[in-house]
């Protein structure tokens, strides 16, 4: 069998901005949820077997009492806003598994699926479904990859390495040091992508990156700065990595065959009437 993860944040972002507008009976936005589910039915229709949708139900998380700078909720339209709990409510209503975090983040979520599902031998893929750069620390070679949807590119192990410079081992290590705007941490200063990739490849974390810059080996420009600015900043570094590292053991189920879909519950029938009921806004 083949699971099949979705990052049901990020799908709700992209439909939200990229379907028109609708409102329901109630003058409520609904668009962006109706777009995800159809979405997700698809999948289903297609022949996906074993869903798990991860949702962040707040956009804050452990993460910000580690790092003040780290992404919240503000400046979030709020026609999205209102859109994340029904989102949670129309899935589970289809009969989809769903994992709202609250203290974690989607990615978390994923990545702890991600684990578990590979666990079983039955299993034959596991596809974390989202373009986020984060998720590619979970993917192992062939097997558990990730599938972004809306072109069905696939990335395996092969395809990280060529992305990133790196092996999925490393993508904390790299994040940590080049920074992540979109998560709002800035890495270290004078190290970018091709320095970062260049080390990593040859170290792998960066405890293991030697203090003598001339115990690298490697062509690297400005090394010499780098190394004084990796260990001027070491216990920042080491925040930025534990903010990029995805937790893989959350309890979010104890056997593969909860995620299979086995029809929407009779709750759907309303939700759907909603949604399809919903008028499509003039832009």
């Amino acid at each position: 069998m083949d699971v099949h993860l979705i990052d049901g944040t990020y799908e709700l972002f992209r439909h939200f901005y990229a379907v028109p507008r609708a409102r329901d009976g109630n003058g409520l936005e609904v668009g962006a949820v109706r777009g995800v589910v159809s979405s997700v039915l698809g999948l289903i229709n297609g022949g996906a077997t074993h869903v798990g949708v991860a949702t962040d139900h707040v956009i804050e998380s452990f993460r910000n009492d580690l790092w003040a700078g780290y992404k919240t909720g503000v400046g979030i339209d709020p026609d999205l806003r209102a859109q994340f709990s029904l989102l949670e409510e129309a899935l589970t209503a289809l009969g989809v598994a769903v994992w709202p975090m609250i203290e974690f983040e989607a990615d978390d979520a994923l990545a702890s699926a991600a684990e578990l599902a590979a666990r079983d031998a039955a299993v034959e893929r596991v596809f974390i479904c989202t373009p986020d750069k984060d998720l590619a620390q979970s993917v192992r070679g062939t097997r558990v990859v990730q599938m972004i949807r809306r072109t069905r590119a696939i990335q395996d192990e092969a395809a990280v390495v060529t992305k990133f410079g790196v092996t999925p081992a490393s993508i904390p290590d790299y994040l940590a040091l080049v920074g992540d705007s979109s998560d709002g941490y800035p890495g270290l200063r004078g190290w970018g992508p091709k320095s970062a990739s260049t080390v990593l490849a040859r170290f792998l974390h960066l405890e293991s990156i030697p203090a003598d810059p001339s115990e690298w080996h490697l062509n690297v420009a400005s090394a010499a700065t780098l190394s004084r600015t990796l260990a001027r900043d070491r216990d920042l570094v080491m925040l930025f990595r534990n903010l990029a590292r995805l937790r893989t053991d959350l309890p979010l189920f104890d056997s593969v065959e909860e995620l299979k879909w086995s029809g929407p519950t009779p709750a759907f029938a309303q939700i759907a009437e909603r949604l399809d009921g919903a008028t499509v806004q003039a832009t």
